[in-house]
């Protein structure tokens, strides 16, 4: 349970604190309702308030901070719309996927743990969700995952405090790997209302690009990938996980107020957290898409050699700079493969090639039916590793439940 108050005293320094404050169950220990002598009205202090999941018609909902990094307030009006939406979105019953998720909404015992265990990985991915995200817009949660865990931000109640408590200092160091899908605008909205500066960015939608120009033979498309496009196209996630995340889709177009929703629907909180999972699995792709030509370069180097007779080797200099046929022959690949693009691509009047809409990409198993788009370079991980690899976040969640368990018993348990 939580409770919101439109207007807040602290009675030992007797400062009131802007805008609505939350707070949570665990930290409410004592309640009485005292006249607001500011008021000058004969109202009381807690005389308006709402529950977090009743409601009060009265009552808009938002962070206790009302600057300019703040979340607006949120009419009951608009949740309650939201609330229709997401309801009438999710009326289908779809097949359920577990995925293990923690969420952060306070700085009190799991925020300190989460930072710590991001700043110790190598690679992390990144996701923001709010409405109109960038300098002018606002920023409501903030996914972020590792290979074994996945935290969801609440930064609608975390507030600005967040970034100064250790975010800013993960975002913006250089030796963490940051995999985001078009980095553009959750840049410039951590830069322009947090002051972070985002280093070190893999960015999914720029590397789909460079793959379909290395595909093709050097030409570019007309046009950048989803994220949902790209996740089809490399990684062909199964049909109950790409349900989750297109409901999510269609429900933030329809009503961006849903973000920021409180409590927060547990079949969203899912899709945040698959679409985190999601994003290193598609770095994974991806990288392999783009190392393709090395790999298989260096494999013929690797057989140059030790392969043939050896009778040759005498009159060779070891220190000869000559360019060996293995490199040339990406001279040739490429220009089969510009070849075979002209063929299957229509081209605009700007020389860059049309990619096919998203109904076109569930038809590219069948290159017959759809003459402007072929998959050159696919080496998509299977379905099988995307289940692996959710089944390691929830043995790790689990591997992390026992040891803290054991910590308080004082116990030591070993990791599976």
């Amino acid at each position: 349970m939580s409770v919101f108050f439109i207007s807040v005293k602290n009675l030992e320094t007797g400062r009131s604190s802007p805008g609505i404050k939350m707070f949570f169950g665990p930290e409410i220990v004592n309640v009485e309702l005292l006249d607001d002598s500011d008021s000058g009205k004969g109202t009381t202090v807690l005389s308006e308030c709402t529950s977090a999941v009743e409601g009060n018609k009265k009552a808009d909902t938002g962070p206790a901070d009302c600057g300019p990094c703040s979340s607006p307030p949120v009419s009951l009006e608009s949740q309650l719309r939201a609330s229709n939406s997401l309801k009438s979105s999710l009326s289908e019953k779809k097949e359920e996927e577990n995925v293990e998720y923690t969420v952060i909404d306070s700085f009190q015992e799991k925020f300190g743990p989460a930072v710590l265990h991001l700043k110790q990985q190598c690679v992390v991915s990144i996701a923001g969700e709010g409405v109109n995200l960038c300098r002018y817009g606002k920023l409501s949660w903030l996914e972020i995952a590792s290979k074994s865990r996945i935290f969801l931000f609440d930064i609608f109640l975390l507030g600005p405090q967040a970034f100064k408590n250790g975010l800013q200092m993960l975002l913006e160091d250089k030796n963490i790997l940051k995999v985001m899908h078009d980095c553009r605008w959750i840049s410039d909205c951590l830069f322009h209302q947090y002051g972070v500066v985002l280093f070190n960015v893999f960015d999914t939608q720029v590397a789909d690009a460079l793959q379909f120009s290395m595909a093709t033979g050097g030409f570019l498309p007309h046009r950048v990938c989803t994220l949902r496009e790209c996740l089809m196209q490399h990684l062909k996630i199964p049909s109950k996980w790409d349900a989750i995340m297109k409901c999510r889709q269609q429900m933030a177009s329809e009503n961006p107020d849903i973000w920021f929703l409180r409590p927060f629907p547990p079949s969203l909180l899912k899709a945040l957290a698959l679409k985190a999972m999601h994003l290193l699995l598609l770095h994974t792709s991806l990288m392999e898409n783009l190392m393709s030509d090395l790999t298989a370069v260096v494999r013929d180097y690797l057989n140059t050699y030790r392969s043939g007779s050896g009778d040759h080797l005498w009159s060779t200099k070891p220190t000869c700079m000559e360019l060996p046929k293995e490199l040339r022959q990406l001279l040739d690949i490429q220009k089969l493969r510009k070849e075979r693009a002209m063929k299957n691509y229509r081209m605009n009047k700007d020389g860059l090639l049309i990619r096919p809409t998203p109904m076109e990409f569930k038809k590219r198993n069948d290159p017959q039916e759809d003459g402007n788009y072929r998959d050159d370079l696919d080496h998509s991980p299977t379905n099988k590793a995307v289940s692996h690899l959710t089944s390691f976040y929830n043995r790790d969640v689990l591997c992390q439940e026992k040891l803290e368990k054991s910590k308080s018993r004082g116990k030591s348990v070993e990791e599976p």
